[in-house]
């Protein structure tokens, strides 16, 4: 796998290795060797995954954008299985250069690339076509009661839609977040 590097400070994109022959094509979607040798010297320590989701979603679907209070916080690895989608990060780690930027990666079941998102950023994604599958692996449970989320909507993010707002759909919860502006984040890192 190649390992990029973002614009985001601990962001970090990872182009698996693709093995194509006529039958169809062969990679190995995670390695933790693998992934422990060359994200882990970047990072400059190793990540312990202990959760993976899954979610299918309609065309023009948005959802997040979310995070989990620490000590409860995820560090997340995402990849789009099926379809194409725009995965958000935004930064709230406080003291971070980047802070209140987000990124928009487009993740598709063509590029097959995943996304490593590290704590102290808030993370969703907007789905492009129908049935688009993603898969995650956070490094932490999932804990409803320390998940909180930031508007998608916030113009202040700038989020490039590449259709109309008028046709996302947002469940009423992700509705509900505050602006960025109105969120003390916890993430002082």
């Amino acid at each position: 796998m190649d390992v990029i590097k973002s614009d985001i400070d601990g962001i970090l994109l990872i182009e698996p290795r693709l093995f194509n022959d006529p039958r169809g094509y062969f990679f190995e979607s995670f390695a933790q060797r693998e992934f422990d040798e060359k994200v882990g010297s970047i990072l400059g320590h190793t990540i312990n995954f202990v959760q993976d989701n899954e979610s299918c979603s309609a065309k023009y679907v948005v959802r997040g954008l979310h995070y989990q209070n620490p000590p409860f916080s995820q560090a997340k690895l995402v990849r789009c299985v099926r379809g194409k989608i725009i995965s958000l990060a935004l930064d709230l780690r406080k003291r971070s250069e980047s802070y209140g930027k987000c990124l928009q990666t487009e993740l598709t079941e063509k590029n097959k690339w995943f996304e490593f998102i590290p704590h102290g950023f808030a993370h969703g994604f907007i789905s492009l076509e129908d049935n688009s599958v993603v898969q995650y692996k956070c490094d932490n449970y999932y804990n409803k009661a320390e998940m909180r989320g930031i508007n998608v909507l916030d113009t202040v993010l700038e989020i490039k839609i590449p259709f109309g707002r008028e046709e996302l759909v947002l469940s009423e919860a992700d509705l509900q977040h505050p602006l960025l502006k109105d969120v003390d984040s916890p993430f002082t890192i």
